[in-house]
């Protein structure tokens, strides 16, 4: 099974994170010092993905542009002499083979997916939601990319949520077959905390084979008029055709403030020379409550 494509839904209009969305892309939003779906690319990168298809819409073409080279930028950076900052600025450019389809109406998670067939024909490939970010000794879709290669199968990525929280997200029922590795024989989305199956949510990171395109266009709108993708993981589950890995890492959900607030101090402690001056602030302002 090989896997080079990465399909990246960023067509949505990030209404969690209003006002700061109004004219900005959720995904060109910064944590520390790139933005959002850099980290995304990024890891797609290192998993060993070389195309991502960005699934757009007509008022985020600032996504692409941002890995494309910025000539007129790397002209003044050349002659002021910043190498090293016109290197990174050439690194984002050169990054991944980019590849934007549009998302004309926006329907669902499902719907993105779908946008992305005729680009990923008959391969299979990776899909990663553009404000769900992972951080870890390895990758976490590189993760889920080893084991669809083993098993020939399609793989979701889960992880463990508090009880509390099932309800805010979909919730697989399966067999642990294997350390961190589960048979996925049913998923409930949202369910009640009482009627949650387990505490294994489904998160932004996905490996999938062509056939779930032919069960994305068979499968109704839902909720809100929308496709979801969680719909048609449920037909292959039903068809004993779907795997989830419990993800190793760090998570931060960038649609969440405290989680992307949370997200832009972890980056910035990393930091050598932010980090003494951080704590102290961070200090007085703990002091001051």
């Amino acid at each position: 099974m090989e896997i080079t494509k990465v399909v990246i839904p960023v067509a949505g209009w990030g209404t969690r994170s209003l006002p700061a969305t109004k004219n900005i892309p959720k995904e060109m939003l910064p944590i520390y010092k790139k933005p959002t779906v850099q980290y995304v690319v990024e890891e797609a990168q290192s998993s060993g993905l070389t195309d991502v298809v960005f699934i757009n819409n007509q008022n985020k073409k600032i996504i692409e542009d941002h890995f494309d080279y910025n000539l007129a930028l790397e002209s003044v950076l050349e002659r002021a002499g910043k190498t090293e900052i016109l290197k990174e600025v050439r690194e984002v450019a050169e990054m991944v083979n980019i590849i934007s389809v549009r998302q004309k109406v926006q329907l669902g998670l499902g719907h993105a997916v779908l946008c992305a067939k005729e680009v990923v024909k008959n391969d299979n490939f990776a899909v990663m939601v553009g404000d769900d970010l992972m951080f870890g000794s390895e990758p976490g879709i590189k993760q889920l990319i080893d084991v669809a290669k083993a098993e020939n199968m399609p793989v979701i990525g889960v992880m463990e949520v508090p009880r509390s929280k099932v309800n805010r997200y979909g919730i697989i029922a399966g067999e642990e077959y294997a350390p961190g590795l589960f048979k996925v024989r049913n998923m409930v989305e949202k369910p009640p905390v009482s009627e949650a199956p387990s505490n294994l949510a489904v998160i932004g990171r996905y490996v999938l084979t062509p056939e779930i395109f032919e069960h994305l266009e068979t499968t109704a709108a839902g909720v809100g008029g929308e496709i979801q993708l969680t719909d048609a993981l449920q037909k292959l589950a039903k068809n004993d055709r779907l795997l989830a890995v419990k993800i190793r890492g760090r998570r931060f959900d960038a649609g969440d403030w405290v989680d992307y607030l949370t997200a832009n101090i972890y980056f910035a402690l990393h930091d050598e020379s932010l980090r003494d001056d951080l704590v102290l602030k961070l200090q007085e302002l703990l002091s001051c409550r």
